[in-house]
């Protein structure tokens, strides 16, 4: 560049900061609290995905459960048939043992109902948070959208991309927040 070119280069600078200045200082603090709104938006859906890996661990947990009591019941099940099946032995000794484990399997029936309720539960909570980090990672994209653009205004001095990005994050946010309308 030459003298001449960088000196009205500065001088349009000077011009614009005069005769913006004060709009230049608004479209800057929208932009710093969009700039908040998106790191608080990031943190809820960090902490949504967390939840939702912590609740399908449980619930995976919660269905081991359920698999081991009916492997019990089924082995059980099975050992009363051997004992029905064994001839020559003690006739009492064999029912004694025979309603003791059917009494086991009677009690695993129906904490294998119980076992299963949970699980569906857990799995009801996974859905929940993965539809809680969906929102949030929607509201999270339309806020740094909106960052951008507001910030290509400081650039360009069209305050459509201003607007545009006032917009968006308004729209980000309200994402966001519908997290609480989810039941």
């Amino acid at each position: 560049m030459e003298p001449s070119e960088v000196q009205e280069f500065a001088h349009k600078l000077q011009e614009s900061g005069e005769s913006g200045g004060e709009s230049l200082k608004v479209i800057s603090l929208a932009i710093s609290i969009l700039a908040v709104l998106v790191a608080m938006v990031t943190v809820l859906g960090h902490r949504a995905h967390t939840e939702a890996i912590l609740m399908e661990t449980r619930t995976s947990d919660q269905w081991n459960e359920y698999q081991a009591k009916k492997i019990r019941m089924d082995s059980l099940s099975v050992a009363i048939d051997l004992l029905s099946a064994q001839s020559g032995a003690d006739s009492a000794a064999i029912q004694a043992k025979t309603a003791e484990y059917k009494t086991h399997i009677a009690k695993l029936k129906a904490d294998l109902v119980e076992e299963q309720q949970k699980a569906h539960e857990y799995e009801e909570s996974v859905t929940h948070a993965e539809a809680k980090a969906a929102r949030f990672d929607l509201g999270e994209a339309l806020l740094q959208i909106a960052v951008v653009l507001s910030s290509i205004t400081l650039f360009t001095r069209n305050r459509t991309f201003f607007f545009v990005g006032l917009v968006l994050g308004a729209a980000g946010l309200l994402v966001a927040a519908s997290v609480l309308l989810l039941h």
